[in-house]
């Protein structure tokens, strides 16, 4: 690939030229936007009998139903007394109204109906005889049964739904997961991000999206799932225990990315749009999205696109990092059909690019080798695509609930690999590495009237590859994998939830040599929740993982390696969490102890002998978290203590790739509060990160503020402004997980400093 660039002044013009032209566009769209839409009281009470789509996690009832409201589109009536100490079920899946708003409150023996587009919570229901009938536009629920629906244990389990997204506003990955106190994301540039859970790099988890898996060990100076947080739907991290049809090779974990669907912005038969428009003062960026949407007797369709642009940002100490500019284009398309009888057919591409200068070492500013054929920048192309089609049936009978996936994830790096051209002078040549997975499964959901048991097959043929302009330095490894898995979810008392489960997977492993291997192993998870009193809850889980060979990466590959007879260590982890969680009128406390061992984990180094290199990981640490909710805001704080060690000793971010990184103590503080009255919301966040001694390393403490309002003023219900103040204080500071900070040769990547973010969007 060539590293040719544009002239900088040439490169300036296009780049105006393109904030013009986007500028113009998103104008005459929210014109548009607000010429099409109609007055809200023109507005009809869609069908009480149509299905959508509903997020909803068990919190406080008040919460829950404020949720419930915005995903409907009908407005909760609610007395704060009848909802105090109460909690809501989970709501997930494709439901009529009635269906899910009964499933949320069950249990709670609340009264409830929906009359006139308002649901009305904590009175008594009409009488059966001698009351006057309903009025014409409303609906009376009388008694809803809803089996195979109950909780189940999912111990550490944590869910960003579509509304925690819309509240976060993330631009990327990290913004995701600001405010979890046991999740951290390193580096400041998409391109590079990698999330590591309670200090367990992503890879280490069963990473999917959409369903599909991902398996992506591309250059260990990139991202392993760049993402485009504004096409999420929903984020689920199964942090330490994940159950087995999680899929395989979930040694410390699960991470779920679901992507938008139609079913999140209509509830029947019509169409819609969007358009974006984000500028951040501290990089120049600006971020322009366009999304439409329709359904129609059964037929869905859906595509959104976006496309960010802007210079390097500035620290907090007023310096520019060079090599941090924005160029990222990113999009999904979804078509699907679901017939009268509930069988859904579904197929989803999306995809996001990155293409622009970084640092030679992606994520790191500079790294002192005394290499002078090394230069300080190069051009980065990381691509990301991913394809899913998928049936189901959303109207299930008896035990017959299937799911039927297939899958095909890719993802490419392109950048040129400099060496000595024998007189200290640097020469370069063209290097793409790459990796796929063609995946799927088949799996059956059977109802219990304890809960669910869920049976499947499922399969993965993997490929990791570097393709380069020196055909003899080319290499690849393969695997293949078939996995049959079954997990119990039960509650099979009203104070205990029970989730346990197993897996068996047989996997082919081929190296770059053509030598072939052949190994499997069994995996097995257990969690129990058992309320102790009405307010007071104890919850412990267990889990062993067998991974089979994992995959090396496609930069550091060697056609020369020896792998000796016996080839490659097979990689297992062993994972335990216990903790107590307390809920009482609003308020909510709990504390947790976790350990995480993972063995003969493979990071094969590029020499001819070290395509075998494994090292064993342990993580260890206890969690604390206190909240309060109300039924137009919240606050919460969360405290993580992590300790990592490697092969005994403590990690270090350079021998963690792909495995850990030094995490110490993390400490957030969120809030939000919605003043319905004006249509105004606001909140913010706070990161303390103290000062931590790991070893010979110190890691150097920093506190970060973020402020945010939106607004959605009444008088354009289509229309949402939002403000936000990024890093409030200035600080400059690399987050925690960011790479290099204990090496005295490496200048991390500093997050940017004080930013305003201003955006407009308009629905249609």
């Amino acid at each position: 690939m060539s590293s040719t660039r544009l002239p900088a002044k040439q490169d300036a013009l296009i780049s105006a030229a393109w904030r013009r032209r986007l500028s113009a566009t998103a104008c005459v769209l929210v014109l548009l936007a607000g010429a099409s839409s109609p007055p809200v009281a023109a507005e009809t009470m869609a069908d009480m009998g149509t299905t959508r789509a509903y997020d909803i996690p068990s919190q406080p009832l008040a919460n829950a139903l404020r949720a419930f409201g915005r995903q409907s589109g009908l407005q909760v009536s609610l007395a704060a007394e009848a909802a105090r100490g109460m909690r809501s079920t989970d709501v997930v899946g494709t439901l009529t109204m009635d269906a899910a708003l009964a499933q949320m409150l069950a249990g709670t023996g609340l009264a409830h109906r929906i009359e006139n587009g308002v649901v009305v919570v904590g009175s008594p229901p009409p009488a059966s005889a001698g009351t006057p009938a309903a009025s014409e536009n409303s609906t009376v629920l009388g008694e809803i049964n809803v089996t195979g629906q109950r909780r189940s244990a999912r111990l550490n389990v944590v869910t960003i739904g579509a509304d925690d997204l819309a509240a976060r506003n993330p631009s990327d990955i990290a913004g995701v997961f600001r405010d979890q106190a046991d999740i951290s994301v390193g580096s400041s540039i998409p391109t590079s991000q990698k999330v590591f859970v309670n200090g367990l790099e992503e890879t280490t988890l069963a990473v999917t999206i959409d369903g599909s898996r991902q398996n992506n060990r591309v250059f260990h100076h990139n991202a392993t799932n760049l993402i485009d947080p504004s096409l999420l739907s929903r984020v689920t991290v199964d942090a330490g225990i994940a159950p087995a049809d999680a899929g395989p090779a979930a040694l410390a974990g699960s991470i779920a990315y679901e992507t938008r669907h139609v079913s999140d912005l209509l509830s029947e038969d019509g169409f819609g749009g969007l358009v974006s428009q984000s500028y951040a003062t501290n990089s120049r960026a600006f971020t322009t999205g366009l999304g439409g949407w329709a359904m129609q007797d059964g037929v869905e369709f859906l595509g959104f696109l976006n496309l960010g642009k802007g210079d390097n940002y500035t620290a907090g100490s007023g310096q520019e990092v060079r090599g941090t500019e924005t160029n990222l284009l990113s999009g999904l398309g979804k078509f699907a059909y679901e017939a009268e009888s509930g069988e859904r057919f579904e197929i989803s591409h999306e995809r996001v690019r990155d293409d622009a200068e970084r640092p030679f070492r992606a994520n790191a500013s500079a790294v002192t080798t005394g290499r002078s054929w090394e230069p300080r920048y190069r051009n980065y192309t990381l691509d990301r695509d991913n394809t899913v089609f998928t049936y189901t049936d959303t109207m299930p009978e008896g035990w017959w609930d299937p799911t039927i996936r297939l899958a095909y994830s890719h993802s490419a790096v392109e950048t040129p690999i400099y060496f000595n051209d024998g007189s200290g002078n640097p020469a370069s040549y063209s290097g793409q590495g790459e990796s796929g997975s063609l995946n799927g499964q088949v799996q059956n959901r059977f109802a219990l009237d304890s809960g669910d048991v869920v049976v499947g097959v499922d399969f993965y043929s993997d490929r990791i590859a570097l393709d380069t302009a020196r055909n003899a330095e080319d290499a690849e490894e393969k695997a293949r994998n078939l996995g049959f898995y079954t997990q119990a979810r039960l509650e099979p008392t009203d104070r205990m939830r029970l989730s346990f489960g197993g897996r068996g997977d047989a996997q082919w492993f081929q190296a770059t040599t053509g030598q072939t291997w052949r190994h499997a192993g069994v995996s097995g998870n257990a969690s129990v929740e058992y309320d102790l009193t009405n307010m007071l809850t104890a919850k412990l889980g267990a889990s062993h993982v067998w991974a089979g060979i994992p995959l090396a990466e496609a930069f550091i590959m060697n056609p020369g390696w020896t792998y000796g007879a016996s080839g490659p260590q097979t990689t297992s982890a062993n994972n335990m969490l216990a903790g107590l969680r307390f809920e009482h009128e609003g308020f909510s406390a709990e504390a947790s102890v976790f350990r995480s061992r993972i063995h003969d984990a493979r990071v094969a180094k590029f020499a001819v002998g070290e395509a075998n290199r494994n090292y064993d990981v342990e993580t260890r640490g206890f969690e604390l978290g206190a909240g309060y909710d109300w039924i137009d805001g919240f606050l919460k704080v969360g405290y993580a203590h992590v300790d990592v060690e490697i092969d005994g000793k403590p990690a270090d971010s350079d021998t963690g790739n792909y495995l850990a990184t030094p995490v110490g103590d993390i400490i957030i503080l969120s809030a939000g509060h919605r003043f319905e009255a004006w249509g105004l919301t606001i909140g913010g966040d706070v990161e303390i990160a103290p000062e931590y001694r790991s070893g010979a390393a110190t890691y150097a403490s920093y506190e970060v503020v973020n402020l945010y309002g939106e607004w959605k003023p009444e008088a354009l219900p289509h229309m949402t402004f939002r403000a936000e103040v990024q890093n409030l204080l200035n600080e400059t500071y690399a987050s925690r997980a960011t790479y290099g900070q204990e090496f005295g040769n490496v200048t991390p990547l500093y997050e940017p400093g004080r930013s305003l973010l201003l955006s407009v969007k308009a629905t249609f």
